[in-house]
């Protein structure tokens, strides 16, 4: 089963990559759910108790199954996962099946999640009755279009914040879905596009709120040209509830990666390096910053990266001396190159 698994999990990811844009609709490259997967499992220890996890665009299930991967050896785990086109969904129902997971221990329903709150969304009398999760994991569609009616406002995933992702931009309407679905000890980590980090409007409203609850715990800058299907760089977003420290940790891993043929790569190394910085939260030269939440209101709630991590180099000085050597030398060499064509023109009877 597991080498059937294997199997099917590496043609998925063939059949992606040849997929081109298609394919980045229901793959999360492995290198990125790796690390999603060892965020949401850095402080898990061993227990008799089932782990929760829940993506809520699951695409073919490649990332749930990645957390499984990263627990504790024989730790239980149930998979919850949301897909809106049915033919992937299928693909991620096959893909837990191929790696020996027992329908008992997998629970995915094929719908949209920002129209049906699911898993258990309002009971027979209209009370939701949410179910959250020990890990949220989410790598869903960037700036998608979604139907962000006034109605939405009195949905219990969105009220509190008062205001609604953009129509064109459903970005944080599946922050605010997960985050919803997170229990209070759980962590979730989320891929977006940086715009999510800066755009104002009802964004940053919403992003005002999520910092001022003290939700957001880090964000970690990928390099460009990872994904399937669109080379922008993208962030990833790590959040927890009852957090005992009001700061944040900004990694710019942006430009740490192996250039690949059509994408870009991370190696063990860069990985690993990301974990250690997450999980060690202290200032790296040039690389991740501890920010304080007195310096996010200075920077009006904006959490673009480089206004925390500063990843500029300074030029070596340059030797005045060495440069005027170097170029009286090259005067020196373009008058003999000089004379020694006009002496082989004159040669020719050419006038110089």
């Amino acid at each position: 089963k597991d080498i059937l698994g294997e199997i099917y999990e590496y043609l998925i990811g063939q059949f992606a990559a040849s997929a081109g844009k298609k394919g980045g609709e229901f793959y999360t490259p492995h290198q990125v759910s790796k690390i999603l997967a060892k965020i949401v499992t850095s402080r898990v220890e061993k227990s008799g108790e089932f782990f929760n996890v829940y993506d809520p665009t699951m695409g073919s299930g490649s990332l749930l199954l990645t957390v499984g991967q990263e627990l504790p050896k024989g730790t239980p785990i149930k998979y919850f996962g949301q897909e809106l086109n049915t033919t992937t969904y299928n693909l991620a129902r096959m893909n837990l099946m191929m790696h020996d997971v027992s329908f008992n221990n997998m629970m995915l329903n094929n719908a949209d999640t920002l129209e049906i709150d699911w898993p258990d969304g309002p009971d027979a009398k209209g009370i939701d009755q949410p179910r959250s999760f020990d890990a949220v994991v989410a790598n869903p569609p960037y700036s998608a279009h979604w139907d962000n009616s006034e109605t939405k406002l009195k949905d219990p995933r969105f009220r509190e914040y008062g205001k609604l992702a953009p129509k064109s931009k459903a970005d944080y309407a599946f922050v605010l879905h997960s985050i919803y679905h997170l229990n209070n000890t759980g962590t979730m980590a989320i891929v977006l596009p940086h715009g999510v980090l800066f755009r104002g409007a009802a964004e940053g409203k919403i992003r005002q709120t999520l910092i001022e609850k003290n939700y957001l715990d880090t964000v970690i800058g990928l390099p460009a040209n990872l994904f399937y299907g669109t080379s922008i760089p993208t962030t990833i977003l790590v959040f927890k509830k009852n957090r005992k420290t009001r700061d944040i940790l900004f990694i710019d891993a942006s430009n740490e990666f192996e250039k690949g043929k059509n994408q870009n790569n991370l190696s063990n190394e860069n990985i690993d390096k990301i974990i250690e910085t997450y999980q060690n939260r202290k200032d790296v030269d040039k690389y991740a910053h501890v920010a304080s939440i007195k310096e996010i209101k200075e920077n009006d709630y904006n959490l673009n990266i480089p206004r925390y991590v500063d990843t500029f180099e300074e030029e070596a000085p340059i030797d005045l001396e060495e440069v005027n050597k170097q170029l009286k030398q090259d005067n020196k060499e373009i008058a003999e190159l000089e004379a020694a064509i006009n002496e082989q023109l004159k040669m020719l009877g050419v006038e110089v």
